[in-house]
C-alpha cells in the first residue's frame, strides 16, 4: 500500500466518517470471519501446536507500526537479565524465502526481512523467520537447544501456535474509530483477550493518567527514548542529536508510522525535510542521491537495509538514530512471574 493511500486510510480510520461508514458492512463480515476462524481453534476443529518452551506473543491489533520491534528487543533483554535464554521467531515481513530461515550476522535483509535482522543485531539472540510460526519455533529450538523461552514478534492472529502470554501494543492513536478492517484500523475486536496491554506514548508526565481512546487506563506505558546517532558506515562515530541543530537535515523513515520518528526529532529541536516511505521500503543506491542535506537521519530498521547497499554505506551524510524502549517499572517482574508460572503449569492458549 502506497504511503499516500496508507495515510488517507489511517486518517479516515480515526473517525466514523463517510468513508468508514460506507465500509462498515464489510467490517462486520470481516469480524464474522475472524470470530469463526478463532472459534475453530478454541473448539479444537483446528489444532494448536505447543512448543517445548513458553511462548510470549507481542503484537498489535491496530494495523501499521506501534513500536513493536523496540518492545520485542526490550523483552529479550529483560528476560536475559532474569536468567532466561530467549529466542525470537518472526514472519519476516518482506522476506523472499517461503521456508524457515535462521537469521545470522550476514543474512540479507531481502531474504529474512528488516525487522528480524534488526532484532538479531540489537538483541543478540537467536532469531528464526518463517510464515509458519510453529515451524519457525521448532527450527529455532533444534538449532539452539539452550533457548528456554520464545518471543514471537507479532503472530497474535497465528492461532496455530499455542502461546503462554499475549501482549497487545497500542500507541497514541488508540483503537482509532474502534471498527475492524476495512472500515477501521483493527485486525481483531478491541475486546480481544490478552494478558498485558502496553501503550507506546510520548511526552506523558510522570504520575499522570493514561488517556488514549479504547486503551485501558491501567495499561503498561512504553516510551521510546532516542540515543546518540551513529554514522551508518562507522558505529564508533557518534553525535548527540543536539549536535545536528542548525544543519540542513533530511529525515527518512520506511517504518509503519514514519511520523513518530519525525515527531521525535522535532521534539529534540531538529528541523528536517521529511521523507516518509512505505513500511519495509526497499532502498537502492539512488535513494538519497537528490537529497539536499548535510546530514540524513534514518531509523535503525532502515539502517539494516541501507548498510547492505555499497553506495549508501559510502554516503557519509547518513546517520542512524537508535531508540530504546522504556517501560513502567514492575512490568518485567510481572511478566517473568507469569512466564514462570505457565512453564510449571502449562495451560492452553
Amino acid at each position: 500500500m502506497g504511503t499516500r493511500m496508507e495515510s488517507l486510510l489511517l486518517k479516515a480510520w480515526q473517525k466514523r466518517g463517510v468513508l468508514a461508514c460506507l465500509l462498515w458492512p464489510l467490517s462486520k463480515l470481516f469480524q464474522l470471519l475472524v470470530t469463526f476462524r478463532f472459534g475453530l481453534f478454541v473448539m479444537g476443529y483446528k489444532p494448536q501446536t505447543r512448543l517445548a518452551v513458553p511462548v510470549v506473543v507481542a503484537g498489535n491489533i491496530f494495523v501499521g507500526g506501534t513500536g513493536k520491534t523496540p518492545l520485542v528487543i526490550w523483552l529479550v533483554q529483560e528476560l536475559r537479565k532474569a536468567g532466561w535464554h530467549p529466542g525470537v521467531i518472526s514472519r519476516g515481513y518482506g522476506a523472499e524465502a517461503d521456508s524457515v530461515s535462521l537469521v545470522g550476522p550476514h543474512s540479507s535483509a531481502l531474504a529474512v526481512g528488516d525487522e528480524p535482522l534488526l532484532i538479531a543485531e540489537r538483541a543478540q539472540c537467536p532469531v528464526a523467520v518463517g510464515r509458519n510460526r510453529v515451524m519457525a519455533g521448532q527450527a529455532l529450538l533444534a538449532a539452539h537447544p539452550q533457548v528456554d523461552v520464545i518471543v514471537a514478534d507479532d503472530g497474535l492472529q497465528h492461532y496455530a501456535l499455542a502461546r503462554d502470554v499475549e501482549i497487545i501494543l497500542f500507541d497514541q492513536r488508540g483503537v482509532g474509530n474502534g471498527w475492524l478492517l476495512p472500515a477501521g484500523p483493527l485486525r481483531e475486536p478491541v475486546q480481544r483477550s490478552r494478558d498485558f496491554t502496553v501503550c507506546n506514548v510520548s511526552n506523558l508526565p510522570a504520575g499522570s493518567s493514561l488517556s488514549v481512546p479504547g486503551v485501558p487506563a491501567d495499561a503498561v506505558r512504553m516510551h521510546l527514548q532516542a540515543g546518540a546517532a551513529y554514522r551508518l558506515n562507522d558505529r564508533q562515530q557518534q553525535k548527540l542529536l543536539a549536535d545536528f541543530s542548525g544543519k540542513r537535515l533530511v529525515a527518512a523513515a520506511g517504518i509503519g508510522n514514519p511520523q513518530r520518528f519525525f515527531d521525535m526529532l522535532a521534539g529534540k529541536g531538529l528541523v528536517c525535510q521529511e521523507l516518509a516511505f512505505p513500511d519495509h521500503h526497499a532502498y537502492d543506491a539512488q535513494s538519497f542521491s537528490r537529497a539536499d542535506a548535510e546530514c540524513i537521519l534514518i531509523t535503525e530498521k532502515d539502517a539494516v537495509k541501507c548498510r547492505q547497499i555499497a553506495a549508501l554505506l559510502d554516503d557519509t551524510r547518513i546517520w542512524v538514530v537508535p531508540v530504546e524502549a522504556e517501560l513502567d517499572a514492575g512490568f518485567a517482574a510481572s511478566l517473568i512471574q507469569m512466564i514462570s508460572e505457565k512453564k510449571h503449569g502449562r495451560t492452553s492458549a
